[in-house]
């Protein structure tokens, strides 16, 4: 059995995406590497087919109709075979020492007959134009090296939620958890990063610097121009995260994992309320925002009470529109300059 399965979503990602399969291709037979060429119009395709020929035990390359990062996502979790599965975006990479020593876990813990349902990793921003770095690292949130349940867990505070790069589920409770992208669509990553999180009963943290998250160009989701013109796209996965699970679900969770749940939903939806507040007050995009706030009242009030009057979002949601957008993006640039976002 192959203890990962990486899967690399790619659309036109011709000049990076060696570098990406290179850093992988260290975990040698006990990884799967699984391409899935997006309808790239490039060499990607290409690329993808010569690794899987030049490595066919590990290497798999799958070529479907473009469908956006998130379909590219589905599709590798439907093809993995891996017991646990990660997305390593095609621009980014993994650290080989601290995937090493994530493979010696995995095969320590297999011999223990102890296997998390989640596994969770460092990750590095790396600023790649200035030679900078930022880390991401859990140690406030979790015991190092160590089993835990939400049990165990800190708090989380302001922006910090667990993201996509620093988290490995195990495949079965992955697709057990009926979490599926929508196609077409930035961002998706945050929907991702939550739906999945309540079947995760154990988890391990390992304090190594796995996945390496490159910054620096101009077409990055995270660049602020590029944001504020997807706020439609933010404001679809908003409202995935809200209809995942009710207020009334969350509060029958685990203290830890509810709190943190209810953080993240908080978190998220003063992300898009700067997508939409950042870019402007254009009426449509007023409305849209409106909208949202609409949909989650209409259909969980509980939900709509703790976004609205008792966590983050309270704090600007009641400004008037110019200066809560003015205040949400001096913000953003102050987390920009803080972690090197752009």
């Amino acid at each position: 059995m192959k203890l990962i399965s990486f899967a690399i979503p790619s659309y036109n990602s011709q000049d990076y995406l060696s570098h990406c399969v290179d850093t992988l291709l260290s975990g040698g037979e006990d990884v799967e590497i699984l391409i899935i060429n997006d309808g790239s119009k490039d060499n990607t395709a290409a690329i993808a087919d010569e690794y899987a020929a030049k490595y066919p035990t590990i290497v798999r390359a799958i070529h479907k109709e473009n469908g956006g990062h998130g379909s590219g996502v589905n599709r590798g979790r439907e093809e993995a075979t891996g017991l646990y599965y990660k997305v390593v975006d095609s621009d980014d990479w993994v650290g080989e020492e601290a995937l090493k020593t994530l493979l010696d876990t995995i095969r320590k813990h297999m011999a223990e007959n102890r296997l998390p349902d989640l596994y969770i990793t460092n990750y590095v921003y790396e600023h790649v134009y200035d030679n900078t770095q930022f880390v991401r690292s859990w140690g406030r949130q979790f015991p190092v090296n160590s089993f835990c349940t939400w049990a165990d867990a800190g708090n989380f505070y302001g922006p910090q939620v667990l993201l996509m790069h620093s988290l490995m589920y195990k495949t079965e409770l992955l697709r057990k958890s009926g979490t599926i992208l929508p196609e077409h669509t930035f961002y998706v990553d945050n929907y991702y990063a939550y739906k999945p999180l309540p079947l995760m009963q154990t988890i391990f943290y390992l304090d190594v610097n796995l996945y390496h998250y490159f910054i620096g160009r101009d077409d990055q989701s995270v660049n602020i121009r590029n944001f504020v013109k997807r706020y439609d796209q933010q404001l679809r996965v908003m409202r995935y995260m809200v209809d995942a699970y009710s207020y009334a679900e969350i509060d029958k969770m685990e203290k830890p994992l509810k709190k943190y749940m209810l953080h993240c939903l908080s978190a998220i939806m003063m992300n898009t309320m700067m997508f939409c507040c950042s870019g402007g007050s254009e009426p449509e995009r007023i409305a849209a925002h409106e909208e949202l706030w609409q949909h989650i009242r209409n259909n969980d009030p509980k939900l709509y009470d703790h976004l609205a009057h008792r966590a983050m979002p309270a704090m600007l949601k009641w400004m008037p529109w110019k200066m809560r957008g003015k205040c949400m993006l001096v913000g953003y640039k102050l987390l920009c300059r803080f972690v090197k976002l752009g």
